[in-house]
């Protein structure tokens, strides 16, 4: 389930990890830290995007959502194939709002 959090972050942005750590907070505590890293990275991906879409005005935004797209991609692989391990994952580059 860890690791369905993070992959799940990939396909549904935030949704999917908020949904899962909601269901399973209580009763596994892998799943509880996990879901809360990944939405917490998922969270500060969105707000990357909310800044790659305000800054297309200045022709940078679609630079800036190409990167953000392609960091959410490997961190939340990596972060899938270490809750895969057991290990539990740290994403280097998110804002910490769900503690």
């Amino acid at each position: 389930m860890g690791m369905l959090c993070h992959l799940l972050g990939i396909l549904t942005g935030f949704v999917g990890p908020l949904i899962i750590w909601l269901i399973k907070k209580d009763t596994l505590p892998f799943v509880d830290d996990q879901g809360k890293e990944a939405l917490n990275f998922q969270l500060t991906v969105l707000i990357g995007y909310i800044v790659a879409g305000a800054t297309t005005f200045f022709c940078i935004g679609p630079f800036i959502g190409s990167a953000v797209w392609i960091v959410s991609l490997i961190f939340s692989i990596m972060g899938a194939m270490k809750a895969n391990e057991g290990v539990a994952y740290r994403y280097p580059v998110a804002i910490r709002l769900i503690k």
